[in-house]
């Protein structure tokens, strides 16, 4: 070969190997995603946090059709703090969802997002739903509502709530239904019904907590206050240190009008379970109703600084600076949940 084709063969290969590196490196197109750009776990951790956005990742998750029914059925588990609409629409999807875990989890949801008076026309029609735990998480969502907010679904309700009793009574190994089917029999006011179910939780579980406390019920239902006094001393003697026994103790002396000593005792169980959000919650209503509104406040403030996404703790917070015009807190507590949740009802109302 003539040297001069040996060269130009040579610059030819030259100009031609970027090309060849280009076409080879090049990042090929993008395949759209169909699924959210932020991750379950990301979106999960960001609404249990109450950090912004959450509400929008929140969701975009439940938009998916493309999660286990127990990753969906966990997302609604935070759903009741970002309340609108569309919170709404999607937890009523899930309602007609191929999976009893997710049509229960979505019940429960709707149960904290929407008032009494119209829950009944959300979840009634589940009342005859193929299955029976869901028809029985329909039970305990409507148990309690009085008869007009209950409505056409009166009927079925008392005949899921027979199901539900039945189903239970062929559990008299299991203290945990034992103590739930004494529950509704207290809410029928069938008092030896109820009493038999508490004999026989006690009799597999003596010291279970839930039990004791069903019992303190029921003895005060009948009249029978000393006794149910009695009952919860004698579980307070032997576990002081209880904050389950000091928040239900609370209970009783708010209920018998002793709401100064129920302070103590609702003081006790915060301090003996600090994060649990129930008591805390409790103890900032009691402080305010005795008057101490700052120090209610201050509860409130170390609950939300403990769980941001509380919104039961935020809303109250700033019904409590309204009330002492501290105007200037509520739109801090406002601005922080419209980044939470920008359509949440109650950024309507404003100052």
């Amino acid at each position: 070969m003539p040297k001069r084709s040996r060269y130009l063969i040579a610059l030819l290969l030259i100009l031609a190997i970027p090309g060849v590196i280009g076409y080879l490196w090049r990042a090929p197109k993008p395949v759209p995603s169909s699924l959210p750009p932020q991750s379950y776990a990301k979106a999960l951790r960001q609404a249990h946090e109450g950090l912004p956005g959450a509400a929008r990742v929140l969701y975009q998750q439940l938009q998916r059709n493309d999660l286990p029914p127990i990753r969906r059925a966990a997302l609604y588990a935070e759903l009741p703090h970002y309340p609108s609409p569309q919170a709404l629409k999607l937890a009523q999807q899930d309602l007609d969802h191929g999976d009893p875990l997710v049509r229960r989890a979505a019940i429960t949801s709707i149960r904290r997002l929407l008032p009494p008076a119209q829950r009944s026309l959300v979840l009634g029609p589940l009342l005859e739903d193929d299955d029976q735990n869901v028809r029985f998480a329909v039970v305990d969502a409507l148990l309690g509502l009085d008869p007009d907010a209950i409505g056409l679904y009166f009927r079925p309700l008392q005949a899921a709530l027979e199901q539900y009793q039945q189903a239970l009574e062929q559990r008299p190994d299991d203290a945990e239904a034992q103590v739930h089917l004494a529950r509704l029999y207290l809410h029928e006011q069938d008092y030896p019904q109820a009493e038999a179910a508490l004999q026989r939780s006690l009799a597999l579980a003596p010291q279970d907590l839930q039990a004791l406390a069903t019992r303190v019920r029921l003895l005060e239902r009948q009249g029978q206050h000393d006794a149910s006094r009695e009952v919860l001393g004698k579980a307070l003697a032997l576990r002081p240190d209880s904050a389950f026994l000091q928040y239900e103790l609370g209970l009783w002396l708010t209920r018998h009008d002793q709401q100064e000593y129920a302070l103590l005792a609702f003081s006790r169980a915060v301090e003996l379970e600090p994060d649990n959000a129930d008591y805390r919650y409790t103890l900032a209503v009691t402080l305010h109703d005795l008057e101490q509104v700052e120090a209610a406040q201050k509860q409130l403030e170390t609950l939300l600084d403990r769980q941001p996404a509380n919104r039961r703790a935020r809303v109250l917070l700033i019904r409590y600076w309204k009330e002492t015009g501290q105007l200037q807190n509520v739109q801090v507590l406002l601005a922080e949940l419209e980044r939470q949740n920008p359509d949440d009802p109650y950024l309507q109302q404003g100052l």
